[in-house]
């Protein structure tokens, strides 16, 4: 019998409908042959399955069921592409679990802290990977250009701890840019991250793991039209995206080996995406991690599928059976 999977996409955040782009992709991705699929759209004001018609069905919360004309579906697996909340920092996990529904991604705690771009870094320096440095401001308090150009220096980025796409996102060259790149990260996050700028050579690197296999794939090597990788040169072109990167087989091999073992690090699900900097001297610099990576066709993940030879469709379906064989037991 086919086994139902449910797409969640949109969310609540300025992403929205970066994820909803996702959910296409991934939908077109997995085998339709093996289960039953619909998107399903999260916002603050509904959560609806989208039916092969086009209509909507308003989803019950008790069970995350909805009906499909007179037929009650309860997905058998969520795979969960929302970027940002709830679903990229361990909200929509957790809701999961309490309905012991198997999901694609981390899991709650893990969710979490990736998603915290500081906590992440700071837990992470502990087991000896190097990262920028940087340090966290809450909007209540704010912080003066004085004790930001001590403490970080400039350039530096003033960004959104706890979001992603780039959005309020600064890259700050003069003192007085420092004010309003906080007012912009702080109206996506309560908590902003402020890290030393560093000058070299940017990565993204995707990985996942079953029972049976771990799988590393090549590395993506971008090179931004502008000033840093921003939302226009994620989603509007302005960026050239090569994969496999132009790096040494001794550097490839040592940035994948740093993705699988953060991977094991942290006890990751699902496919995750490590993004890097290769600074002066060939020294691997973690940047942040994605638990919910873009999965349009012109993302990083489905480029490095395409490039290491493998089918998306044949990921899509480890990600479920891992997920559902977890939940089986």
């Amino acid at each position: 019998m086919k086994r139902t999977v449910a797409i969640i996409a949109g969310g609540d955040s300025s992403e929205h409908e970066v994820s909803m782009n996702s959910a296409k992709g991934i939908y077109s991705f997995i085998d339709k042959e093996k289960y039953n699929l619909y998107i399903v759209e999260l916002s603050k004001k509904a959560w609806e399955a989208v039916l092969a018609d086009g209509t909507r069905s308003k989803i019950d919360k008790n069970d995350f069921s909805f009906m499909d004309g007179d037929k009650k579906v309860k997905p058998d697996f969520a795979y969960i592409t929302i970027h940002g909340t709830p679903g990229e920092n361990g909200i929509l996990q957790g809701y999961f679990e309490l309905l012991d529904i198997p999901y694609s991604t981390c899991d709650v705690l893990v969710s979490a802290m990736t998603f915290s771009k500081f906590t992440l870094n700071q837990y992470l320096k502990g087991f000896g990977i190097r990262v920028a440095e940087s340090m966290l401001v809450n909007k209540r308090f704010g912080i003066e250009d004085k004790d930001v150009i001590e403490k970080i220096g400039l350039p530096c980025f003033i960004k959104p701890n706890a979001s992603g796409s780039s959005f309020g996102v600064t890259k700050v060259k003069t003192a007085d840019q420092i004010q309003p790149a906080l007012k912009a990260a702080f109206a996506e996050s309560d908590d902003v991250m402020i890290e030393a700028f560093m000058d070299g050579i940017e990565l993204a690197n995707g990985c996942y793991k079953t029972k049976n296999k771990s799988v590393v794939f090549p590395i993506t090597e971008v090179v931004s039209d502008n000033e840093f990788f921003d939302y226009n040169a994620k989603y509007k072109g302005e960026v050239t995206e090569i994969t496999p990167a132009r790096l040494s087989p001794e550097l490839t091999e040592r940035v994948k080996k740093l993705t699988s073992a953060v991977y094991d690090i942290l006890g990751c699900k699902g496919i995750v995406r490590v993004d890097y900097i290769i600074t002066e001297g060939e020294k691997i610099n973690m940047l942040e991690i994605n638990t919910t990576p873009g999965m349009t066709s012109t993302s990083f993940i489905p480029q490095q599928v395409k490039a290491a030879g493998l089918d998306i469709k044949d990921v899509m379906t480890d990600i479920i059976e891992e997920g559902l064989e977890k939940y089986s037991k």
